[in-house]
């Protein structure tokens, strides 16, 4: 036995050197039976997406003159990075991140205030008629605002005292509405309507979920909507898309273009689809198949069996992260755990809404699927930060500490 499991007595304490053994120690993470899980459904989404983007995006790089996985290989930089990413969230306490949520929003504020600048446009030049992007397209400041909100709320919530401290509609859920509304009226100035909403919803689970009274967000959707619905009529194309979602796919309003392309890729995938890279609509039909409608392509290719699966995963991805909430070592953790476990959802759901034609065009993208390097970055690290709510911290002492392969306590 290499390592004493019993004390010595108080005698003998100083006089008994520990065995050489005995001085290994070191502190390390223990993934619960969830977070392992959670791994393993991750890489699947993962494994699928780029083989799903590559089929989705071939065309369309060719189409520019550039080789057939120019967007594949785009991509992957962003997975390397999100690798990294989520190995340092998996590895560090998520209590930090409380400390952090005040940095983390006012850097998210500051970016989305360079986007839309007048005199930054040559950091931020507009990309498909919106100033969404910094760094020639590799960084979304909205979809670091995603995470910003979630651990800003969380700690605010907890600040408050959870439940006793949003009764009051004044000093309990004033605040919240103050922050949102400053970064609703810098992402509509992008603009980005969809984003905007989506801010909303996560932040209203989470009071939800901390006690809110319903009392105070009828309150505050009657007195925001006339808001929203004067945002949504100066940007004509969010009417349009509205509209034309009320009218049908087949009517004649131009902007069911996209829906109407979308519907006839997942119609002709059938049960099976009509195999993996033999879609036509990525080839100039489908707008965008390899990023807001790369759902698309999944129907296509793969059927309504391959849809199918999909939730499932997706589902699968948010039940392990709820029963990671419901597991969390503090209160500020278990709120972290269901705000990003929402945020995933809400994203993939919405996305998958709108290639089907049960929801309007939105612009969301598809989580670890979609093309983008701020969305796979966003994706994994979150991934990574439920992780390490999943995981409890253990001392190792003996010969296993300095044993990387260890597995056994």
């Amino acid at each position: 036995m290499t390592t004493a499991s019993l004390p010595l007595p108080a005698s003998t304490r100083r006089a008994t050197p520990l065995p050489h053994a005995a001085t290994h120690s070191r502190e390390r993470w223990r993934m619960g039976l969830e977070a392992k899980a959670m791994i393993m459904v991750t890489a699947a989404l993962l494994a699928f997406g780029l083989a799903t983007l590559y089929s989705a995006s071939a065309g369309a790089a060719m189409a520019e003159g550039r080789p057939s996985w120019f967007f594949l290989w785009r991509q992957l930089t962003g997975v390397g990075v999100g690798i990294v990413a989520f190995a340092v969230a998996a590895k560090l306490d998520a209590e930090r991140w409380r400390g952090w949520a005040w940095p983390l929003m006012g850097l998210t504020i500051l970016l989305l205030l360079v986007v839309i600048l007048p005199f930054t446009k040559s950091i931020a030049p507009p990309i498909n008629g919106s100033r969404r992007f910094l760094l020639g397209g590799s960084l979304q400041p909205s979809e670091l605002g995603k995470l910003a909100v979630v651990m800003w709320t969380a700690m605010l919530i907890v600040k408050k005292g959870g439940e006793e401290g949003l009764r009051r509609l004044s000093k309990g859920l004033l605040p919240f509405m103050v922050i949102l509304g400053v970064l609703s009226a810098l992402v509509v100035a992008e603009p980005d309507l969809s984003v905007v909403i989506f801010y909303a919803f996560v932040m209203g689970v989470m009071l939800f979920s901390a006690g809110a009274r319903i009392g105070h967000f009828v309150v505050m959707g009657i007195l925001g909507a006339p808001f929203l619905w004067t945002y949504a009529h100066k940007l004509e194309y969010v009417l349009r898309r509205i509209l034309g979602f009320a009218a049908g796919a087949d009517s004649a309003v131009q902007v069911n273009h996209q829906l109407q392309q979308s519907l006839i890729a997942v119609g002709s995938g059938g049960l099976f689809g009509v195999g993996f890279g033999q879609g036509r609509q990525q080839f100039g039909f489908l707008p965008l198949p390899y990023n807001d409608f790369i759902g698309s392509n999944v129907g296509e290719e793969w059927g309504f069996v391959g849809l199918g699966g999909l939730i499932l995963l997706y589902t699968l991805w948010g039940w392990l992260g709820f029963r990671i909430a419901k597991l969390a070592r503090s209160p500020f953790q278990q709120l972290v755990a269901i705000g990003l476990t929402s945020t995933m959802l809400v994203t993939a759901f919405l996305h998958l809404g709108v290639v089907i034609g049960l929801l309007p065009t939105t612009g969301l993208t598809l989580p670890f699927i979609s093309y983008g390097r701020s969305n796979i970055l966003l994706s994994l690290l979150l991934t990574g930060i439920l992780v390490n709510i999943g995981s409890a911290k253990e001392r190792v002492i003996g010969e296993r500490a300095t044993d990387p392969l260890a597995t056994g306590r």
